[in-house]
């Protein structure tokens, strides 16, 4: 289904970047000597990864703010990230209080605590975990760089989470500050003030489909504006219009007949990682619904600002957009992750081989051909 396509596009547009340009701030295992990797291995809680969690045996709408979930506010030790979803999750004790999860946890919690569809949240979570998570460990963080994953592995490789930029995380966030100005993980006042004002003037003070198209295009004109080093490439140029539908699909209580956000409740996911008094999720496992709507309101070809220049945007015919698929797992697998973990072995290559295997099954239905970089397992 076109829908579906686009969700996987989200997270295949990673397959566009190069090593060197998806990680400017973390390497990763694979940069390990042999001798560096046979000495940090049996320091590490090695976990043989188990299959993904099922889809849900009930899948309408529940109430998840319930008794066994209230929320409690994160401690200093506690990891928070650029995703408002995650950390409500993690606030509530869907995942791990403390921030960082396997992936069968953020699996199981998305489904869970927001009626995620199951192909989506394997996909999108294996994605993630291939290039920010511990393989060996595995365990990913919501948020930056810590040890709760375990031991670090030698400079300069590390495993460096959710916050890794150019990867989830990227410029124009609507609620978080683009990299380049610094802090590009914390909920951002004066964006989220921007955010409530285009439901004001575009959405009779509720967030839909229409303030998500205008709002993405506008984020996109400021930061082309005022970002000199602002990049709209693959994988931003897909998780940018993604994250704009996700506050319609899963912050809208599942009760409500009607697909727009009020503000209060906007503000306890936004800014305190907090569900409404009695919500309940939505009504029906969903995804990126109304993507097309967004992304088709103001069409921008991917690219980037040049020269370290503002208001110097050219377009990327090299980046990935939204009219090819198969190709764009094909480099994901041999070029991100091949280029991440040339010459793996022993339980760092059967690990990868698995998780793999678990990517691809969020797409197993789309037509492309499997990969097996690293043997069957």
């Amino acid at each position: 289904m076109m829908l579906k396509s686009f969700v996987s596009l989200t997270v295949l547009g990673l397959a566009n970047l190069a090593p060197s340009l998806a990680f400017p701030q973390y390497g990763s295992l694979a940069g390990l000597s042999a001798r560096e990797w046979d000495e940090l291995v049996p320091r590490l809680n090695q976990v043989n990864p188990p299959n993904p969690p099922a889809p849900l045996k009930y899948n309408g709408t529940k109430l998840v703010h319930d008794r066994a979930h209230p929320f409690r506010a994160p401690k200093q030790d506690d990891i928070r990230g650029p995703c408002p979803g995650l950390n409500t999750l993690a606030n509530h004790g869907y995942l791990p209080h403390n921030g960082v999860a396997s992936p069968s946890q953020i699996v199981d919690a998305v489904q869970e605590g927001f009626n995620m569809e199951h192909d989506t949240a394997v996909f999108v979570t294996y994605a993630a975990h291939l290039v920010d998570g511990n393989l060996v460990t595995d365990l990913l963080s919501i948020g930056g760089k810590t040890r709760k994953t375990g031991p670090d592995p030698p400079a300069p490789a590390i495993v460096g989470g959710l916050n890794t930029h150019a990867v989830f995380e990227g410029d124009a966030s609507m609620t978080r500050a683009d990299f380049n100005f610094g802090d590009n993980h914390s909920f951002n006042q004066t964006l989220f003030d921007q955010f409530v004002d285009y439901s004001n003037r575009f959405g009779g003070g509720f967030y839909n489909y229409t303030v998500a198209a205008e709002l993405r295009f506008q984020r996109i004109q400021e930061s082309i504006a005022t970002n000199p080093q602002f990049s709209f490439i693959s994988p931003r140029f897909f998780t940018a219009y993604a994250e704009s539908t996700f506050p319609v699909n899963f912050f809208v209580d599942g009760r409500s007949a009607e697909k727009k956000l009020d503000m209060q409740t906007a503000t306890l996911f936004f800014r305190d990682g907090k569900y409404p008094e009695d919500f309940h999720r939505a009504s029906q496992p969903s995804s990126t619904e109304g993507i097309d709507i967004v992304a088709s309101a103001h069409p921008i070809a991917p690219g980037e600002n040049r020269d370290g220049k503002i208001n110097n945007y050219v377009p990327d015919p090299t980046s990935a957009d939204f009219s090819t698929f198969c190709l764009l797992y094909t480099n994901f697998v041999n070029q991100t992750i091949g280029g991440l973990y040339p010459n793996p072995t022993g339980v760092l290559r059967r690990n990868l081989a698995k998780n793999l295997r678990f990517f691809y099954s969020g797409i197993a239905t789309a037509g492309c051909e499997e990969l097996f970089p690293y043997g069957q397992v």
